[in-house]
Parts: structure tokens; sequence; C-alpha cells
């Protein structure tokens, strides 16, 4: 019963974490207009800090913050501060729509490496879901695939491949560590790694950025601890293929605030892509219910 729960637990989780990721990706989409992708890497990392600092001291994990697992926090860390810069760079010339599209090549990275590296059974259902959801992603992208091949989406690809890395690492690090210290260690590292690397090129903060930093720090922080709570206690193949769902939000927000309405080959994809979501969602709560009624 215990686990089962768990199972939904981190589902729902995945699911807040990409519908916060996503408004903290349009924040940082309307930044890198005027930012550096490494500050805006940087930016995202400093704005959440003060919250994360804050509900560590809540949750009174500040006694043990040391006692971790160091050589996998420095790898979480640096593929973090990669992949915010990487995706940063990317998002100043892709819409959300088209950035989410290749960054959705991740959930099935992830999937292959949890059966390599962390020995997780992956049954027909999600095969057939992740296969479905790269369906979708290939009619989003055309038969041609021509969006992946510029700059701005070798980017992306590479953003996806090192948070698909990061993702197996979390979940290694979750058999051990706790998701408090999990969440701190990697904000402090992406914040001064980045700061770092932005520093000789580093823009004044503009006063009229303020509510957009904000919204950054308070999405970002939410997403944060609703992604590591997911992938430290759900397995990463049976979550992962919830990535997908960040189209829905990617295609809605390109319309809200730039008025770029999509394609029919973006729908098309879309619905392919969320549908896939929806059955892997249903089928996971049918078999948590089939074990423990």
């Amino acid at each position: 019963m215990k686990r089962a729960r768990g199972k939904l637990r981190s589902i729902y989780a995945m699911l807040l974490a990409v519908a916060m990721f996503s408004l903290m990706d349009t924040a940082m989409k309307l930044l890198a207009a005027h930012y550096p992708a490494m500050q805006v890497a940087a930016l995202r990392g400093l704005a959440s800090l003060p919250l994360v600092l804050a509900y560590v001291g809540w949750r009174g994990a500040y006694g043990a913050m040391f006692k971790v697992r160091w050589p996998l926090h420095v790898l979480r860390g640096v593929l973090g501060v990669a992949m915010l810069s990487l995706f940063a760079f990317g998002l100043k010339n892709l819409s959300l729509a088209e950035a989410y599209s290749i960054f959705f090549i991740a959930p099935a990275l992830i999937t292959a490496l949890s059966v390599l590296f962390l020995k997780e059974s992956v049954d027909a259902a999600r095969w057939i879901a992740i296969g479905v959801g790269l369906v979708g992603v290939v009619v989003v992208l055309r038969p041609t695939g021509a969006g992946m091949l510029t700059m701005g989406g070798l980017a992306i690809l590479c953003a996806a491949a090192c948070y698909a890395i990061s993702a197996i690492v979390g979940r290694i690090l979750g058999r051990t560590d706790s998701s408090e210290h999990m969440v701190l260690w990697l904000m402090l590292m992406m914040s001064a790694g980045a700061s770092a690397l932005a520093a000789p090129g580093w823009l004044p903060v503009r006063g009229s950025d303020l509510l957009l930093l904000s919204a950054l720090a308070v999405t970002g922080f939410i997403g944060q601890l609703a992604i590591t709570e997911a992938f430290s206690k759900g397995e990463a193949s049976s979550i992962a293929p919830l990535e997908y769902t960040a189209l829905a939000w990617g295609v809605g927000l390109d319309w809200l605030l730039w008025s770029a309405l999509p394609d029919r080959y973006t729908l098309i994809g879309a619905a392919i892509i969320i549908g896939s979501g929806v059955y892997l969602v249903r089928h996971e709560h049918g078999h948590a219910e089939a074990e423990h009624p």
C-alpha cells in the first residue's frame, strides 16, 4: 500500500514540477532577451536560493547538511549549470513549444539510463507511452527535423542530455540523502557556479525585471522541490514521460504572451504527446489500485 501511494505521489509531484518549470522557463525566456544566457542561469539559482535556505531551516535539516555524498552532489551541480545555461541560450531563438519538443528526448534517455544504472524493470506500457510520445515529437519537428539542426536546437538537445543524467544521479542520491539536502546543495552549487562564469559579462539587473525575478524565484523553488520529490521517491522510467505534458503549457504560454499560434503539425504532435502522458498516468493509477485496492 505504501509503495503504491508513493508511486502516485511521485507522479503528481512530477506534474506539479512540469507546471512550475513551464512558468519558470517563460520568465527565463523573457530575461534571456536582455541578459546573457549564463547570467540568466545564475539569476535562476540566486532568485530561488533565499526560499531554499528558509525551507531547509524550517525543516531543521542544517545539522547534517555536510554528511552527504559529495561527488554526486558536485556532479549534479555541474550538470545543473550546464543545463540551465544551454536551455537559456536555446530559448533566445526558439519558442517554448519548439524548445520543449526537442527537450522531449530526455524521457527516453532517462528510461534507457534507468534500466542501465538503476536496474529498473520497464514494462511494455511504459515503452509504448515513451514511443508514442516520441512519435508526437517527430510530428512537431516535421519530417526533416530541421529545427533540431540549429544552434538553439543543439543547445536544447545538450540540455536534455544533462537533465537526463542529473535525474538518474538524483535517483541514486535519493537512496541515502534527504530531499532537503539535495535541493540545498544543487541550488548553492548552481548559484555559485553560474555566477562565477557569468561575472565577466554581467549586466546590471533592471528595476523593471524585479517582478519577473520574483516569479522566477517562486516557480523555481516549488518546481525544484516537486521534481526532487518525484525522482527521489518514484521510478525514473515511470515519471520521466510526464515531461511531455510541458508541451501543452508551452503552446498556451506562446499564444498568451507572444501571440504565436501553433500550426497543425504542432497541434497534432501535442495531442499525441499529451495522450501518451495521460495513458501513462492512468496505467500507473490502475496498476497501483490492482496491487492495493
